[in-house]
């Protein structure tokens, strides 16, 4: 069991170190008023104006002029074997994180945050990008969106699943990122997924994230069935 470093009543954002327009930032601590960073994310939250309560990672890429401002806010986590992403997901306690500065980078940087999200399936997180928000789709989930939204679903391992809402049901499919995959549905009424499994990312275009941060925070609140932590 690891010791959080940052315990937050209320949503958290994280900011990672690849490029973040200004109001993407502004957009998550509009909802995740909690602010930490990861590593040279410390040096975008205080360019942003921003105040981190922590910066969390291996430190290889924070600034000096960065780590002499955050003093006393840093917490190194020197191991290798995870990205620093995983370490500051895993480092924070609180209903829900919005990450940002996770994509618009790397492809190889994409991809480990995407594999960072379904690690840590118990914990409510959404990446947000440029234009899309992406998460993994908890145990049961019902989300109003916008008739003709498109709806995407990327396994990242085998997945089953029921759906309403969705033009193309997920009933008696069996998903996996080398055969079926889902993307490209659409919305057509209140969606409804009650997933067999962890791994299921849902990406949805970056105008539904107040509709995914409030439901999600409310299966918080009420503490909702979640998949269970991985055993480490």
């Amino acid at each position: 069991m690891i010791d959080p470093i940052v315990r937050s009543p209320t949503p958290v954002t994280l900011i990672g170190g690849a490029p973040a327009r200004d109001n993407e930032l502004e957009t998550a601590v509009s909802f995740a008023p909690t602010v930490v960073a990861v590593d040279g994310g410390g040096d975008h939250a205080l360019a942003a104006g921003l105040w981190p309560e922590a910066v969390i990672g291996d430190m290889d890429s924070l600034t000096k002029q960065g780590s002499q401002a955050l003093e006393g806010r840093i917490h190194r986590i020197a191991e290798q074997s995870t990205t620093d992403f995983d370490k500051a997901l895993r480092s924070i306690e609180a209903p829900l994180v919005i990450a940002v500065g996770m994509t618009g980078g790397r492809l190889d940087h994409e991809l480990a945050a995407m594999t960072v999200l379904v690690r840590h399936p118990h914990r409510y997180c959404i990446v947000l990008g440029e234009e899309n928000v992406t998460f993994v789709a908890p145990p049961r989930l019902t989300l109003d969106l916008p008739a003709r939204d498109v709806f995407s679903l990327f396994p990242m391992r085998r997945v089953t699943g029921r759906s309403d809402g969705l033009r193309w049901p997920l009933d008696g499919l069996v998903f996996t990122p080398d055969d079926l995959i889902g993307t490209s549905n659409e919305v057509t009424g209140p969606v409804t997924l009650a997933m067999d499994d962890p791994g299921m990312l849902v990406i949805l275009a970056r105008d539904a994230l107040g509709e995914v941060v409030r439901t999600l925070a409310a299966l918080a609140e009420r503490d909702a069935p979640r998949w269970p932590a991985p055993a480490r």
